[in-house]
């Protein structure tokens, strides 16, 4: 049974990468998943690397002047779940709206976040994380290479 404390500090943790992504701090962004293994859609993309997931995520996001992507990843729907004894799943849905220059505010993408989650010493970590955006608008001004829809990811 997760108490109330363990969900307090798993949902922060779900809450705290989109309010690093758009603050540009992906190095911070990055030590979320240091214990992690990455996946976009169905590829590790990292696996235990914090520094991996900051400079992919460097690579594809357009930064703008102000130093941001311009963007508000919002989580919503959270459901966290017991997984076992200092283990859970989290599972939330994410929508990315952007405003940057000559880009009226508007949705840019949408899908979900499948987490596991792991208590060590106190404190959970993320083990896992699959990023599932299956739901696109204009994404002109938020990456600097396209991304390929890909199959809904299962949900709970």
């Amino acid at each position: 049974m997760i108490e109330f404390d363990d969900y307090r500090q798993i949902e922060r943790l779900i809450y705290l990468y989109p309010y690093y992504l758009d603050a540009g701090r992906f190095a911070e962004m990055g030590e979320l998943f240091a214990d992690a293994d990455v996946y976009v859609g169905p590829d590790l993309i990292a696996h235990h690397d914090a520094a991996a997931v900051a400079e992919l995520w460097a690579r594809y996001v357009r930064i703008h002047p102000n130093g941001t992507p311009r963007t508000h990843h919002i989580a919503t729907n959270l459901l966290i779940e017991d997984d076992g004894p200092g283990q859970a799943r989290a599972y939330s849905y994410i929508l990315v709206v952007q405003h940057a220059e000559g880009f009226p505010l508007q949705p840019v993408t949408a899908g979900d976040y499948l987490d596991k989650l792991a208590k060590t010493d106190g404190s959970w970590r993320f083990t896992e994380r699959k990023v599932g955006n299956e739901l696109f608008g204009d994404m002109s001004h938020h990456l600097l290479e396209p991304m390929e829809i890909s199959d809904p990811l299962l949900r709970p």
